[in-house]
């Protein structure tokens, strides 16, 4: 018989289109599923509808040191056998480095960075914060196992902290890949409400933190392509003024749609014909996989740890550096050949029929029942 198990969560913030939190609860609901108590430890932004599987107990610090600490105090009367942490804290038995290595972060971020701003960046108290709190649950060994989604973040963890690998297990992300089938009338319908013509080529950019995902380099890229009838759709938080001055002299017309928050993406990957994402650093983006399931082609960097499951001139385009503009620009043409997309919609499909949330369910769960024991 298989124990019960009482897991607690860790998240500190809350944004209704936020990546990891669509994870968290999808992770949450599938384990309490399968007969296991689970709790959320979290600030006071999460929504009470927004995780009904479980008790919700609120911290009430601002700051993520402030929510480390608090969590330190209330641990000992914590009625869990696993704390399960997807927050950087000063402890826990499980850590998800959902978020990556901020040490990483920070120096591949430097090459795309003034010396100004790099001064400021340094002399910042979150990033010092931040890295405080990478190097208690790495460097300590404060947390007793670790979780990364792809080979380069692991690699980071061992690499710059000194972290010991055979602790560290690689669990790919997954969606629930039944929202994202490809759907003709769909497709149809959504391109009406965006206001897309049938011959216009729509890219799709997803996300928010548009200068780690790399949102400039894929509006020049798009720029130097000089077809009219590219578009650009950004759905995503983020202040859109700094990017609407960027010069499309190429269009009468502005080619970036910005569509704000969305918390159901689906229609609008069914809308568009590749999705593309340049960034400077992303541990594993959802959004790629969900794109791959949506049968898009997808344009990346190396940078991204979802690169490790696609091959490249196959599921989509990977560039090595998200500053290569024409290496952007290259892929963009490649994929804006209509038989090309369409050949290729049934081979994404397919691979991304491996990373179903399920999957990803009963291998975090078989690691939190081997630290239980």
């Amino acid at each position: 018989m298989v124990k019960r198990l009482r897991i607690a969560f860790v998240r500190r913030g809350y944004s209704r289109t936020g990546g990891a939190e669509a994870y968290l609860q999808r992770l949450g609901r599938g384990i309490a599923g399968a007969g296991h108590g689970v709790q959320l430890i979290t600030g006071e932004d999460w929504p009470d509808d927004q995780w009904t599987f479980g008790l919700v107990k609120r911290l009430r610090a601002k700051t993520v040191t402030g929510f480390a600490d608090e969590l330190e105090q209330i641990r000992p009367q914590l009625d869990c056998d696993v704390l399960f942490s997807l927050e950087r804290v000063w402890g826990c038995d499980v850590y998800r480095a959902g978020d990556g290595v901020h040490r990483a972060w920070l120096s591949r971020r430097r090459k795309f960075e003034l010396p100004l701003k790099q001064f400021v960046r340094a002399v910042s108290r979150k990033h010092g914060d931040l890295s405080r709190l990478e190097e208690s649950l790495f460097q300590r060994r404060n947390a007793g196992r670790v979780i990364a989604a792809s080979q380069m973040v692991a690699d980071e963890i061992a690499n710059v902290h000194g972290y010991p690998a055979d602790k560290i297990d690689l669990v790919r992300n997954g969606v629930p890949l039944d929202r994202f089938r490809f759907d003709p009338e769909l497709r149809e319908t959504s391109r009406v409400q965006l206001k897309l013509k049938p011959d216009q080529i729509a890219l799709l950019f997803a996300g928010s933190g548009w200068e780690r995902k790399g949102l400039l380099f894929a509006i020049e890229a798009i720029a130097l392509c000089k077809n009219r009838k590219m578009r650009l759709l950004v759905a995503g938080r983020g202040d859109a003024r700094p990017y609407k001055t960027t010069r499309l002299r190429f269009w009468r017309d502005d080619p970036v749609q910005f569509l704000g928050e969305v918390t159901d993406l689906v229609p609008v990957y069914a809308a568009a014909d590749i999705f593309i994402l340049p960034t400077i650093y992303d541990p594993f983006s959802n959004a790629c996989l969900e794109a791959l399931a949506s049968g898009l082609p997808v344009i990346t960097t190396r940078s991204n740890g979802f690169g490790e499951i696609m091959e490249d001139g196959v599921h989509g385009s990977i560039v090595e550096d998200a500053g290569n503009l024409i290496a952007l620009r290259d892929a963009i043409r490649f994929w804006s050949d209509r038989s090309r997309r369409d050949s290729v919609r049934s081979v994404n499909i397919e691979r991304a029929s491996q990373f179903d949330i399920s999957k990803n369910v009963a291998q975090t769960l078989e690691i939190l029942t081997r630290v239980a024991l």
